[in-house]
């Protein structure tokens, strides 16, 4: 008998032996330079340090995108969030049913999948329902006898919203942060992007606190796992979700949004599955869309659908010379913009597709914060200049070049150097290429997506060889280059039958400002345009040639529109907070909308840009 259930239980036995755990932590919003391990001196975090001083401290790491679910849509299907759809915060796109989670082919080979919890896929359907556990109870030792298991745990204590004071304040309370900053304020080192003010100080104060705390939790998972017996037999890999919290940090492809910290622990017998020295730091380039074909290396299969580069495991592939992280920023929150950027961990490239949109603010929301607050303040006072000023301006570079090395903080933008042509030149070419490659669905903006892709993913639209992508694709680059030499392009682009053609050629109008001023009547035209986002984009571009009165009567038309969807509702208000001219909306919006939280779009959208504006 006894014989019998051994042989019963074999399989599982061997499955159990044969294959490592694998757990991930992750902590929300702190790029890498908030740690102790990544040169801070002012950090405390004894835990990862620790961590960071057995494993693999990886120091070009890349979330892909600053905000949390398009990083995390990509990071679950191994996938850039553009090739399919989700590249726009919390929208829910549908995508490709072909396409599988990295939870599922592990879950398929046998492994206990545990999320603790926070999902956010940015994608239809049921995010719970990828994984064998989903709460905040979810935990792998809950796994059936001899399973390996894989499991998430996702720690919210340092989101950005920590910094909100209520919320700091509610902290403090709980005991979670001690009651008196560690740090004094007025002696902290500010990287050289952020303004020297009282409100920045604090903050960054206590975003080191915050920090300090959620180490301390790590420390409690990692001692949880060695108390279990498990520590040999368990791959950890520790990341940040994307950067922030403080500002010019998420929303944003500078390293302080995007550059992450990660650490990868193998235990020594699995050594064989890494090519990385425990302890030494690794300068290779590693990003999101990487993990998910990384850790089905761990395990010895893999999904050809998916983008990135295993970079442990039986299937690891070598970087290539001109390896790149592809970065990218679209529509957060209720803000539109087009950004795309490369980074090789040292020289880092940035193509704003419109660059009419301010580069502050990206979202709303944001403004909670005391030093985003403070920041805006001090601009409109006028007591910034250079980079701390610019931030606010209507209009930002068609095109950034960074040394991220000599140049941490990116202060110094090299698009214009003439030393760094070969560069610039190189870059440009390789991203123009890179969204070729994966067939970059921000070419169609996101008010058009149903009209372009109907009842299909905009992603199989996109990917049909039928698309004319590549002629989007060049649009694109001539709309945002912001040269009055392509006056005649764009005009033709919006004469065409092609709705996204119509966009482009308007946005390239748009850019101009009152280069554009010779396509006036084109311009009055598309105004009795088809679609909403192009009868915007003409009211903005006739506006920065100073026909204000007809641009600001046709955006009023617009709002008050009942039949608007709710995407084209929050691209009309902020066209008018892009133009400066909120006192042009309807008064009776105004009345209702300055103590709105009635759920309208229209009036909650709005009421937070009369926030920013006055």
């Amino acid at each position: 008998m006894i014989r019998i259930l051994l042989l019963t239980l074999l399989p599982f036995i061997t499955l159990a032996a044969d294959r490592p755990n694998i757990l991930w932590i992750t902590t929300e919003d702190n790029a890498s330079h908030w740690l102790g391990c990544y040169g801070n001196d002012e950090a405390w975090t004894p835990n990862l340090d620790s961590l960071a001083g057995k494993g693999t401290r990886f120091t070009a790491a890349y979330s892909n995108a600053p905000v949390c679910a398009v990083a995390r849509a990509t990071i679950l299907m191994g996938r850039y969030s553009p090739s399919m759809g989700t590249q726009h915060m919390r929208s829910r796109h549908a995508i490709p049913s072909h396409l599988k989670t990295y939870v599922h082919h592990l879950r398929k080979a046998g492994y206990y999948c545990t999320n603790s919890s926070k999902t956010d896929y940015n994608y239809a359907g049921n995010d719970k329902s990828h994984w064998d556990a989903c709460d905040r109870k979810a935990h792998y030792k809950n796994r059936p006898e001899g399973s390996p298991f894989f499991a998430i745990f996702n720690l919210t204590t340092c989101h950005e919203s920590s910094l909100f004071p209520q919320k700091f304040e509610k902290s403090r309370k709980s005991g979670f942060i001690p009651p008196k900053t560690r740090l004094n304020p007025a002696e902290l080192t500010l990287p050289g992007h952020l303004p020297d003010l009282p409100e920045v100080r604090r903050d960054v104060a206590r975003y080191h606190d915050i920090m300090t705390s959620t180490d301390a939790q790590i420390g409690k998972i990692l001692a949880q796992l060695e108390a279990d017996g498990l520590a040999d037999d368990t791959i950890i890999f520790y990341y940040g979700d994307h950067g922030g919290p403080t500002p010019r940090g998420k929303r944003y492809l500078h390293d302080t949004g995007v550059r992450i910290p990660m650490i990868v622990h193998v235990p020594e017998k699995w050594q064989s599955l890494s090519p990385f020295t425990p302890g030494k730091p690794s300068d290779e380039v590693v990003a999101f869309v990487d993990l998910a074909p990384t850790v089905l290396s761990i395990i010895g299969t893999k999904d050809d659908n998916m983008q990135g580069r295993p970079f442990l495991g039986k299937n690891r592939k070598e970087p290539t010379e001109d390896h790149h992280a592809f970065l990218f920023a679209d529509r957060f929150d209720e803000i539109y913009g087009l950004r795309r950027g490369l980074t090789d961990g040292k020289f880092k490239y940035v193509r704003h597709f419109t660059p009419h949109v301010w580069a502050a603010p990206y979202s709303f929301y944001q403004f909670q914060m005391p030093s985003w607050v403070a920041w805006q303040r001090a601009w409109k006072e006028g007591k910034l200049k250079g980079v701390q000023a610019s931030i606010w301006e209507n209009d930002q570079p068609t095109e950034e070049l960074y040394d991220t090395r000599n140049d941490p903080w990116e202060l110094n933008n090299l698009a214009k150097d003439p030393a760094f042509k070969k560069q610039l030149s190189a870059m440009r070419s390789a991203l123009k290429n890179k969204m070729a490659i994966i067939r970059d669905t921000a070419l169609v903006p996101e008010p058009l997506f149903d009209s372009v892709a109907g009842e299909q993913p905009i992603a199989t639209a996109v990917g049909h060889k039928d698309f004319p992508l590549q002629r989007l694709l060049e649009l694109a680059y001539v709309a945002s280059e912001n040269n009055e030499e392509n006056l005649k392009a764009l005009e033709n682009a919006t004469n065409s039958d092609n709705p996204v053609e119509r966009y482009w050629g308007l946005s390239g109008l748009v850019t101009l400002g009152t280069k554009a001023a010779p396509a006036k009547e084109l311009l009055i035209k598309a105004l009795s345009d088809a679609k909403t986002i192009n009868r915007a984009q003409a009211a903005q571009a006739l506006y920065r040639i100073g026909q204000k009165e007809t641009a600001l009567k046709a955006l009023a038309a617009e709002l008050a529109n009942g039949e608007l969807s709710r995407t084209n509702q929050a691209l009309i208000i902020n066209t008018y907070m892009q133009l400066r001219e909120t006192k042009a909306v309807p008064e009776s919006w105004l009345k209702k909308a300055r103590n709105s939280k009635s759920g309208n779009p229209r009036l909650d959208v709005l009421a937070e840009s009369l926030k920013f504006l006055e």
